[in-house]
C-alpha cells in the first residue's frame, strides 16, 4: 500500500506559500510508516520547530490499474475520505533551497492522517464537495474539491501513467489555503461536509 500525495492543487494555496503555479500535478510518496496509527496523537518530530497542517480530501483506490482513461477512473474508488499531511515547513523550504527531494519533511513518521471513510454515493457530487478543518474550534481551513486545478478522476488518470494503482493505495489531493503551524495541546477535528472525519490531539 502507498500514499500517493498531490501538491500544488488549490491555487489560493499556491498564492499562499509563493510557489509558480505548476502546469502538471506535482506528485510526491509517503511510506505507510507515515500512517498516525488510530487514536494516537501526532508528536512534533524534534527535527523541526514549524510542523502545518495541511488537510485534504482523500481517495482510497479499489482495484488494481495502469494507464486508467480519465473517463473510466471514477471505477477505481467507491470510498472517499479526509486527512492531514503534516508538513515540516522549515525543513521543506531548506530542501526546496537546494532542490533536493521533500520526503524528510513530508514523509516522517506520523505524517499521514487517514480519517474516516464514506462512500462516494453518500456525496451529492465528489466535485463539488466542501470540507473543513478545526483547530481548537476555530476554522482554520475550508476548501471545495470544485476548486482543485486538476479533479479526482484527472488524477487517477495521470498517477496512473507513472504508478501501478493497487487495492488499498491512498491518493492525498492536495490541501486549500490556511495551512498553519500546529503546537503541543492543540486538537485538530476534520470534516466533509458537515460529517467528522477525524480528530485528533497534537502532543
Amino acid at each position: 500500500m502507498k500514499l500517493i500525495c498531490i501538491g500544488r492543487n488549490y491555487t489560493d494555496h499556491i498564492k499562499e506559500l509563493e510557489n509558480e503555479k505548476p502546469t502538471d500535478p506535482v506528485v510526491f510518496l509517503k511510506p505507510d510508516t507515515a500512517i498516525l496509527l488510530k487514536k494516537q496523537p501526532f508528536f512534533i518530530p524534534d527535527f523541526s520547530e514549524d510542523v502545518h497542517h495541511e488537510v485534504e480530501v482523500l481517495i482510497k483506490i479499489n482495484k488494481v490499474g495502469k494507464h486508467i482513461d480519465k473517463k473510466f477512473a471514477h471505477k477505481y474508488y467507491s470510498e472517499i475520505g479526509l486527512g492531514i499531511d503534516f508538513t515540516a515547513r522549515d525543513l521543506q523550504a531548506k530542501l526546496k533551497e537546494k532542490g533536493l527531494p521533500w520526503e524528510k519533511a513530508k514523509a516522517f513518521d506520523g505524517a499521514a492522517v487517514i480519517g474516516s471513510w464514506i462512500s462516494k454515493e453518500d456525496v451529492k457530487d465528489v466535485n463539488n464537495m466542501s470540507f473543513t478543518l478545526q483547530k481548537n474550534e476555530d476554522l482554520v481551513q475550508t476548501g471545495n474539491t470544485s476548486h482543485m486545478l486538476w479533479k479526482i478522476d484527472e488524477l487517477i488518470e495521470y498517477i496512473s501513467k507513472y504508478f501501478t494503482l493497487k487495492i488499498g493505495d491512498i491518493i492525498f489531493t492536495g490541501t486549500p489555503a490556511g495551512v498553519g503551524k500546529v503546537v503541543a495541546n492543540d486538537k485538530l477535528v476534520g470534516y466533509i461536509e458537515d460529517k467528522q472525519m477525524f480528530s485528533i490531539t497534537v502532543k
